[in-house]
């Protein structure tokens, strides 16, 4: 089964598809930690991609196209949750021919709805070990003991230079922007809905009204 998480960055897609990685051994495929990723790696296309992500900017449909081509090749087990992928109309086109070509399909397409002052209160706030890379937060999940890691006891901790709230207003104000970003079956004559579902197989371009 594969699937399309979407939603505006800090919306939970991660959580969620860690869960269905868990339960059902689906492969996640995080266009954020692809990138993020490439850039450690310092790849050509991280190299690109780093000075957009740094100023809050989205790269490019071709970048991340072939990121995500080069992941399915390596097979996705149960099936593949597309997190945050594609965001766009020719995104969409390219994850329709990706698959395509591997003689596989999508089967659910999801959208998650947040509050958007939640939401810059839930990235502002984040932070994560330099060591190990576990998660805390300021306000939700501050270590138990204050400057440690509760996971490897190493004593310095990082924050992503995108997550400040002007980065963040400005990314949901694209996300918002976009037309084609967000599918919306129930307005599609063509959709249905399964158990809470949207089947994307009939709803199919995202763009679909």
């Amino acid at each position: 089964m594969n699937i399309i998480l979407l939603g505006p960055p800090g919306a939970g897609k991660g959580t969620q598809a860690e869960r269905l990685v868990a339960d059902r051994g689906m492969v996640q495929l995080s266009t954020g930690d692809m990138l993020r990723a490439a850039v450690k790696a310092g790849s050509p296309v991280g190299l690109q991609a780093k000075a957009v992500m740094d100023s809050g900017g989205l790269v490019s449909d071709e970048i991340v196209s072939a990121l995500i081509g080069e992941r399915l090749d390596q097979g996705t087990g149960n099936g593949a949750i597309f997190d945050g992928y594609p965001r766009t109309a020719a995104q969409a086109a390219s994850l329709d021919a990706l698959l395509s070509q591997r003689g596989a399909k999508l089967d659910y397409v999801i959208e998650l709805a947040v509050d958007e002052d939640a939401l810059v209160e839930r990235i502002v706030g984040r932070f994560t070990c330099a060591n190990c890379g576990a998660g805390y937060h300021d306000k939700f999940k501050l270590p138990k003991v204050a400057g440690t890691c509760d996971v490897c006891g190493h004593h310095e901790f990082k924050r992503r230079a995108d997550d400040n709230e002007e980065t963040v207003r400005t990314r949901m104000a694209e996300y918002r922007a976009w037309p084609n970003i967000a599918p919306r079956p129930r307005r599609s004559s063509r959709s249905t809905k399964r158990a809470g579902w949207f089947a994307a197989s009939t709803a199919w371009p995202i763009s679909a009204r």
